[in-house]
């Protein structure tokens, strides 16, 4: 008899990973880099998707029996106070992103509905975000196997489908000899394109770098494909973790990596570059296609579709981290209050405040004039934090090879010690640089001062990175007046 918590497959734990790494919202952020999104994707899979992946799978089935995800895992390697910082940055960074990603769910209702406008309208947004978010809430609460049908579905019809009919309609684009965007992009676009000396346009390969700023949006590319560690929770709920989690990881990885590059490219290919926006670019190419073909009703029916594919990618991310939260508040490092969960073993009160926050964060749209850029200071900040705790998880696998060689791990990473030093040092590297760029304002967004945006940033990661210290030894205090 098999206990009732080994309820889901490797397809599931796969299909709800990619979930949480594929949102359709950074096709059209990848699109906009033209022909030199291939560097950057390039980049992000082979030096960040691959390395998290590898080490997310070690790790992961190294302590598939004990849970906890990126908690544990920092934790057998340093000590519990760097493990609660490491799952508390993921946690926060996740709730920052959960108004972003809502806001494209909104855009896409607007355009199913035939009123585009909406997409700007902050009240509507704003609302259906705050709604949306406590809706999925509510269904996180009936447990995991729950969520992980719904994200599968969801991530499925959402996310997939959509991205297949984008890559098909865009090879019956080309074929039908239709004008291909990315061959007239502005030659003022020096970042994509080149120009020779008899002053033809030519797209550009690798981007034209002049400054810091021309790839400070490396690191949001890189945060695109981040995520592949975020079920590592749910391990355990696997029949048999050792060998399913690698499985699924690399399962996860391979369908993110083949839809980000082929999507990218077929939104580059039918819309003009100067459409290209990145809450609905996406919605502006299927416009053009569906229109083209006289099929124009399709952009409803996609935009019913993204939307439930943005909620179900919420759905995944809601269940992962604060999952890990509530390990720590069993090991103490949280008050007693957040211990609490539901006949479904669902951590209640962890939710409960996580979406406090997320409404609070998602009200914004209501009172702020120009919201893209307000959520991109925010994700910056969050970019920044995450990053930070991918450095730890990294470390973490190269130590625990020294700190517990005999400790059995169904999945290793190949080549012994020198195999973990390389794989998890070229992903260290990788999120160092890519931290050392977060910290500068990218080229591609009017954020007004440089020096203030440096400044808020730099002054956001160190106050939200102290927050788990503060918190750990004040409950360390606590303990000891309690005679623990």
């Amino acid at each position: 008899m098999t206990k009732p918590t080994k309820n889901i497959t490797t397809t599931q734990l796969a299909l709800m990973t990619a979930a949480a790494v594929i949102s359709l919202r950074g096709l059209p952020m990848m699109a906009q880099e033209e022909l030199t999104m291939f560097f950057y994707i390039f980049f992000a899979t082979f030096l960040f998707l691959i390395p998290a992946a590898l080490v997310g799978a070690e790790l992961g089935s190294a302590f598939a029996s004990k849970g906890g995800g990126v908690y544990t895992w920092v934790k057998e390697a340093f000590n519990q106070r760097m493990g609660f910082a490491a799952i508390f940055l993921q946690w926060i960074q996740n709730v920052v992103w959960y108004p972003t990603v809502l806001g494209f769910a909104a855009a896409s209702i607007a355009y199913m509905i035939g009123k585009p406008d909406l997409a700007q309208n902050g009240m509507f947004v704003g609302l259906f975000s705050i709604i949306m978010y406590w809706f999925a809430t509510w269904v996180t609460l009936k447990g995991t196997s729950t969520v992980s049908k719904l994200t599968s579905q969801g991530f499925l019809i959402g996310t997939v489908l959509p991205g297949i009919v984008v890559i098909v309609m865009a090879i019956i684009w080309v074929v039908d000899k239709n004008p291909i965007a990315l061959e007239h992009v502005p030659a003022t676009v020096s970042e994509v394109v080149n120009i020779d000396a008899a002053h033809h346009v030519h797209p550009r390969l690798f981007p034209h770098i002049t400054g810091m700023s021309d790839i400070a949006f490396l690191a949001g590319i890189l945060l695109l494909f981040a995520g592949v560690e975020v079920h590592a929770v749910h391990a355990q709920e696997l029949q048999n973790p050792q060998k399913q989690f690698p499985a699924a990881m690399f399962l996860a990885a391979l369908i993110s990596f083949a839809l980000f590059t082929l999507g990218a490219l077929a939104v580059a290919i039918v819309t003009p570059y100067d459409q290209i926006n990145l809450q609905s670019g996406l919605f502006t190419t299927f416009q053009q296609l569906f229109d083209h073909y006289h099929v124009g009703w399709l952009s409803n029916v996609m935009g019913l579709l993204v939307a439930f594919g943005a909620l179900a990618g919420v759905m995944s991310w809601i269940s992962g981290p604060s999952r890990g939260l509530l390990w720590t508040a069993k090991d103490g490092q949280l008050p007693d209050l957040l211990k609490k969960t539901n006949k479904n073993g669902i951590q209640i009160n962890i939710l409960i405040i996580q979406g406090c926050i997320v409404s609070v964060l998602s009200s914004l749209y209501m009172i702020m004039d120009d919201v893209s850029v307000a959520f991109f200071l925010l994700s910056a900040l969050t970019i920044g934090l995450y990053l930070l705790m991918y450095m730890m998880m990294y470390a973490s696998g190269i130590k625990l090879r020294y700190t517990q060689p005999d400790l059995p791990r169904s999945y290793r990473v190949p080549g012994g010690n020198l195999g973990m030093w390389l794989i998890a040092g070229i992903g260290f590297l990788a999120v160092l640089f890519s931290f050392a760029v977060t910290f500068f304002p990218p080229s591609q967004l009017p954020v007004g001062s440089p020096a203030m945006y440096t400044g808020l940033v730099v002054i956001g990661t160190v106050v939200f990175f102290s927050i788990p210290f503060i918190i750990s030894i004040a409950m360390e205090k606590k303990r000891q007046r309690s005679g623990h």
